[in-house]
């Protein structure tokens, strides 16, 4: 996609993860790194803008060196986002939203900082999401998660198993894909897996290892 497709693209996302209260008020942020033939850099939402009624002109335009040049204030996030493109080249596209579900299960305490939130209850959540380790809280824009998400990503790598997103303990998921609509479904599957965990009062039986090895094997995925 160019620019504009992208911008546009941006736009959609942020417009159907509200409508379907995946998104809700101004919480949450949506960012794109921009190809070497766009100039490089990456788009991300204004702080302070709900995700339902993003605009592509007003999109914060942002240099490889970090510094904004077009459109609205960048979101608070802008650094962390930086940092997560810096740490996985892979990435392409990084979505944070406050999840109801999700975040229903980091205020009981019940999960140590590191592990998995939700276990793998479906194989969906095993292809397109793997394992998402807990941050645990620090207040917003405290720069010491932007190094813990950071450690997170270089442990997943020495463990031959890259992780594609974290749970930031009571603030929400952040998700990375190859492309927007991607990154969109990890984070619907995530959310998804986290409402059947505690529909089923968290007593749900996980996928077997043997199960998981399966469609790991089937379709080329890592778990």
């Amino acid at each position: 996609m160019n620019e504009t497709q992208l911008r546009d693209e941006i736009c959609r996302i942020g417009r159907s993860l509200f409508e379907r209260r995946l998104a809700h008020a101004t919480a949450g942020n949506i960012s794109v790194r921009l190809g070497d033939r766009a100039g490089g850099g990456l788009l991300i939402t204004p702080a302070d803008t709900s995700l339902g009624f993003l605009e592509p002109s007003k999109l914060a335009r942002i240099h490889d060196s970090g510094r904004q040049t077009s459109g609205a204030p960048a979101s608070s996030s802008l650094e962390l986002h930086r940092r997560i493109y810096a740490s996985d080249p892979g990435a392409q596209c990084i979505l944070h939203t406050h999840a109801t579900h999700l975040i229903a299960l980091t205020i009981t305490g019940e999960c140590p900082p590191g592990k998995d939130l939700v276990p793998p209850l479906t194989p969906y959540h095993v292809l397109k999401v793997g394992h998402v380790p807990l941050i645990p809280y620090r207040m917003p824009g405290d720069g010491a998660v932007t190094e813990m998400i950071a450690r997170a990503i270089a442990a997943s790598k020495a463990q031959s198993r890259p992780i594609r997103g974290v749970m930031l303990e009571r603030l929400g998921p952040i998700v990375w894909h190859s492309s927007p609509v991607e990154a969109m479904g990890a984070l619907e599957e995530l959310e998804e897996t986290a409402r059947i965990w505690l529909l089923s009062g968290r007593a749900a039986q996980p996928l077997s290892d043997e199960r998981i090895a399966d469609l790991c094997r089937t379709f080329g995925s890592v778990w």
